[in-house]
């Protein structure tokens, strides 16, 4: 049984140098959703080195970063309405490197 659970991460970084170092890593974490906000499935160690990441990159008291816990990846069905440009589900795949 998987331990990967959805997270939505957005942040608000008040210095642009900042705000690009953290866009990188969270590539490496999820799936871009849209400007400061990606979706992520992550098992617990996961999200444990995202957070630490996080800790380290951003300024306290000056930045913000939420990380919103939707629950179990395998059975949660995330429902999202787009309002403007059209919104496209991430799909699970598996990456061969």
């Amino acid at each position: 049984m998987s331990d990967e659970r959805t997270y939505i991460v957005t942040y608000d970084i008040s210095d642009s140098k900042r705000w690009r170092r953290i866009f990188k890593t969270m590539h490496g974490f999820g799936e871009w959703i849209q400007l400061s906000v990606f979706q992520c499935r992550l098992s617990r160690r996961r999200r444990v080195e995202l957070e630490t990441k996080l800790r380290e990159l951003i300024k306290a008291g000056d930045d913000h970063v939420l990380m919103i816990d939707v629950g179990p990846a395998n059975k949660t069905e995330i429902a999202v309405m787009s309002i403007g440009k059209t919104f496209s589900a991430i799909e699970r795949k598996a990456i061969v490197i």
